[in-house]
């Protein structure tokens, strides 16, 4: 009885090395061909290149190609159709927001700045940065916020989903922090933050800390964790001996702020919303 031949799994181009994973084709899962059509809805190359993927013809050739996915199936097929609000698309296995009502920006918030969208006592505010968005109709919320004298990152969106995600402990997304503190930091005080101090509302312990610079009865150190709780950073480090002089967040998941000038808007590159989406399982 002759045996039936060997069926050899279809890898995907949408998908990087790590994420290969595919069964094969008589495990039951649709291959391109046996996609359902989508009569309603946008050409798929004309949404990647509104969405600022790549042109027309690139996008032609990257759907050509098995490199472009659409709700978990790979679309290989021209111009099929697809509903831009409903419709999860990744190229190359990293998501691409593709609603043009979707806001994602970066703000450096200046010291002495509240991360409310307005103030009954008229103090200086993010809402005041984004005014005029918000008079043109753009309905935008910080995710977290920095207490008035810490500056830097801010993310702002009226991505909700996105937004709650990121400030939900389960998904432990990393922030990266530049503290001037009293005092030379000595060496051990790194382990000691690494392995976890109890504070008062509970232990913590930081994921990475680092001294970059010391001198003149200071120490300037970078300090990531994934911790949310109000006055964190500053709470650590005056545990060590160390109060802080001055903080700026320089990081959050895969947004840095970069040369960014202090109160200055910055719109998230297409990669940088894709990896967000992609730490927060979206």
């Amino acid at each position: 009885m002759n045996k039936p031949p060997a069926v050899t799994p279809r890898l995907s181009n949408a998908k990087p090395a790590s994420r290969q994973n595919i069964p094969p084709e008589s495990a039951g899962r649709p291959t391109p061909a046996a996609l359902p059509p989508a009569a309603d809805g946008v050409r798929l190359q004309k949404v990647l290149a509104q969405a600022g993927v790549a042109s027309r013809r690139a996008a032609e050739e990257m759907i050509a190609s098995g490199r472009v996915e659409v709700d978990g199936l790979i679309v290989t097929e021209q111009g099929r159709r697809v509903d831009p609000t409903t419709a999860v698309i990744r190229v190359d296995g990293v998501r691409v927001v593709v609603r043009s009502d979707l806001v994602h920006l970066a703000l450096n918030k200046p010291r002495g700045w509240h991360s409310t969208m307005s103030d009954e006592l008229g103090r200086p505010c993010v809402g005041d940065i984004v005014a005029e968005r918000v008079a043109a109709g753009q309905r935008l919320f910080h995710v977290g916020r920095l207490d008035a004298e810490t500056e830097g990152l801010l993310l702002l969106t009226n991505d909700g989903e996105l937004s709650h995600r990121l400030m939900h402990p389960s998904y432990e997304v990393g922030k990266t922090y530049l503290a001037t503190v009293q005092g030379e930091v000595l060496r051990g005080v790194g382990k000691t933050l690494r392995d976890g101090i109890e504070l008062d509302d509970g232990p913590v312990r930081v994921d990475r800390f680092r001294v970059i610079e010391l001198g003149a009865g200071r120490s300037l150190v970078e300090i990531e964790l994934h911790e949310g709780r109000k006055h964190i950073v500053r709470r650590l480090l005056d545990a060590v001996g160390h109060p802080v002089t001055r903080l700026v967040r320089t990081r959050i998941g895969p947004v840095s702020l970069r040369d960014q000038r202090p109160g200055s808007l910055r719109v998230l590159g297409r990669d940088e919303i894709g990896a967000l989406y992609e730490m927060v399982g979206l």
